[in-house]
């Protein structure tokens, strides 16, 4: 009864404090029992990064920028870049992993995240456990695209000249595992064409050999050849969808210039290290969900043939689960090997 009493009197108490704060007394009762994580600061309190595991000028670079300039402003912090190429995207990937949970570190990187288990058969980290997926960012197709003075023009041409000269047309990529090495890979096995691996470090450097003629073809990212490519700079052969692409829309799939079978997509995704807490997930999700079907971004994206998706963390995370199992089948079945 005296405790009962001594309850009574505590809310009677809160009660008059209401009165003289404008608060009810319930209103008065919740705030004196919230628990201590409700008052703790807000997030984001500091700057964001933003690891990219691509050298800077290549399409997942484009996109991380993009979406960093448009988070910057509707967080109210600084979202920054940070560069790390290397190993086919495993680099700057294991270091987001490895990055403390706190919604400080991202990771912005492409659809290699998919290829890495099935080419790396001692991964230090599993993509799956071990990151957060928050939303897939953006969809294009690769190109297959020759440098002006290789005298293919067609795709039956570049099939013709690979088989006069067996291992001797080289191709440039963005690193070994990534989606323009399986891209070229996949047209190999099913052409039983000989072609020259010429990785680089990232989407940029890839597409400036290619330009300097250090390589002959390759298969890059729409994103990344572009402006090269509609500026007479990069010949144009196929696009490695099963539709044409509304960027290129007189460039015939690689389907109908002759390979049977042939497709392979390229996206753009957002994850964070796992264990990142839920409410700061479901903020990034909408604030980037918003962001690339912004007016400001969605033009940008169509201007470099990527189109917007922005789904949630559970179709993102269901779209890595399904991806990863089916490349592990091409990989395996095309005996496909990291260099």
């Amino acid at each position: 009864m005296g405790h009962d009493r001594r309850v009574h009197a505590l809310l009677a108490g809160l009660a008059g404090l209401a009165g003289l704060t404008g608060l009810s007394a319930g209103a008065a009762q919740a705030q004196a029992q919230a628990p201590a994580q409700a008052r703790t600061p807000a997030w984001p309190q500091k700057a964001i990064r933003i690891i990219v595991p691509q050298s800077p000028g290549g399409s997942t670079d484009a996109m991380a920028r993009l979406l960093a300039a448009r988070l910057g402003e509707t967080l109210g912090q600084t979202v920054l870049i940070d560069n790390r190429p290397g190993a086919g995207s495993l680099v700057g990937t294991e270091l987001a992993v490895r990055a403390s949970p706190d919604g400080y570190t991202t990771l912005v990187v492409s659809s290699s995240i998919t290829i890495n288990p099935s080419m790396h058969a001692k991964l230090s980290f599993d993509p799956q456990r071990d990151l957060a997926p928050i939303t897939q960012l953006s969809a294009f197709p690769n190109v297959l695209v020759a440098n002006v003075a290789f005298p293919a023009k067609s795709v039956l041409d570049l099939l013709a000249l690979a088989r006069a000269k067996p291992g001797q047309v080289a191709y440039s990529s963005a690193g070994s595992g990534t989606g323009t090495h399986l891209s070229a890979e996949l047209f190999k096995t099913l052409t039983g064409v000989d072609l020259l691996h010429v990785p680089y470090k990232g989407g940029g450097p890839s597409v400036n050999a290619l330009l300097a003629g250090e390589a002959q073809v390759s298969f890059a990212t729409l994103p990344s050849v572009l402006a090269q490519v509609r500026a007479g700079k990069l010949r144009a052969l196929g696009v490695t969808t099963t539709r044409r692409s509304f960027a290129l829309p007189d460039t015939p799939t690689i389907v109908e210039a002759g390979v049977a079978g042939y497709e392979h997509v390229q996206w753009t995704g957002f994850l964070a290290p796992a264990a990142t807490p839920a409410p700061i997930i479901a903020r990034l999700n909408a604030e980037a969900v918003r962001a690339v079907h912004s007016p400001e971004l969605k033009p940008a994206l169509a201007s470099e043939g990527a189109e917007p998706v922005g789904n949630t963390p559970q179709q993102f995370a269901a779209i890595i689960r399904s991806e990863t199992q089916r490349i592990a089948q091409v990989v395996r079945k095309a005996g496909i090997k990291a260099d």
